[in-house]
């Protein structure tokens, strides 16, 4: 049996197997990727992003036991920080959610983020696509808690939940420039400390300077350890999504997310080639003239680019 048709049946095994193969081998995954396509569409993707410590993992988890009751299957894709030597994830899938993982209707997956900007790894669109052909119905990205540049996350989801937490000071400040505009629904977690009252009608004045969106989001209070707050959560995620797909703007977010697929992939073909065609030996040469000041980079890389260009008119 061929391993997408098993990824359709619902194979973990084989979902591992393709997931590890795009991580490592790009090109190869894609004959599997295509064979997907077609099944893919049907899950609903929930990003939950925000600074870190304010229990991300905690209100995934509890999300996911929660959704659970009521017979969802699930994929969680926990974005973790890579190694800078091995580029593998450091924190385990496992560690957390333990329980969880003994559950066959709830794949975990670590993803490291290979020191990519946004917290996301360029796997997380694919992985995103096994899952759905798999036949999970809630898709949950967890990303790691790097600042502004989690804005990244909206272009893999169809919801977003920002997470924030009392007692964050002056980060609010420097959350509110990017990430703010993302959030489908505010979650402000650990809400019995002291300065929730607070953190919430700040939120509520950044919302209100906002003149684009057609919606004000949702600020919903929890204590994700005690489990406070989660069934409210939920019922406003699910709220959420029949609005957005009444006001046909889910159909144009992921119509967005198609764009930027066929973008990245585009560029990551394009440089393939670039490398291919140019050659390390001619990268090198450029580099040892920039060390010894007898070149810029910028001519340097025009340099490069003409050659490309002749190579490909003449078909390489």
């Amino acid at each position: 049996m061929k391993l997408s048709d098993r990824i359709r049946q619902g194979d973990t095994r084989a979902a591992a197997k393709l997931i590890t193969m795009v991580e490592n081998d790009f090109q190869q995954a894609q004959k599997y990727l295509k064979e997907l396509q077609e099944y893919c569409g049907q899950a609903t993707v929930i990003g939950i992003t925000g600074p870190p410590g304010s229990g991300k993992s905690t209100i995934t988890d509890r999300l996911a036991k929660h959704i659970r009751k009521i017979g969802k299957k699930i994929a969680i894709i926990a974005i973790d920080p890579s190694s800078p030597f091995t580029g593998g994830a450091i924190l385990g899938d496992r560690i957390r959610m333990q329980d969880l993982s003994t559950d066959k209707d709830v794949f975990i997956r670590s993803i490291g983020t290979r020191g990519q900007l946004g917290g996301l790894s360029r796997s997380t669109q694919a992985v995103v696509k096994i899952m759905d052909a798999m036949g999970k119905e809630i898709i949950f990205i967890e990303t790691v808690g790097v600042g502004q540049s989690e804005i990244e996350v909206i272009k893999v989801s169809d919801i977003i939940l920002l997470l924030l937490m009392p007692g964050m000071g002056d980060d609010i400040q420097i959350i509110k420039a990017g990430i703010m505009e993302i959030g489908d629904i505010f979650v402000v977690n650990k809400s019995d400390r002291e300065g929730t009252d607070r953190l919430i009608v700040e939120i509520e004045m950044m919302l209100s300077l906002n003149d684009v969106r057609k919606r004000n989001p949702a600020i919903i209070k929890t204590i994700g350890t005690e489990n406070i707050g989660i069934e409210e959560l939920w019922q406003e995620v699910e709220r959420l999504n029949v609005y957005l797909q009444d006001k046909g703007e889910m159909q144009l977010r992921r119509k967005n997310r198609i764009r930027k697929e066929i973008h990245d992939l585009f560029l990551e073909n394009w440089q393939e080639l670039f490398f291919q065609f140019i050659g390390e030996d001619n990268i090198e040469n450029e580099v040892q003239k920039i060390l010894k000041q007898d070149i810029d980079p910028y001519s340097a890389v025009q340099k490069l680019t003409e050659v490309f260009k002749k190579q490909i008119i003449k078909g390489g």
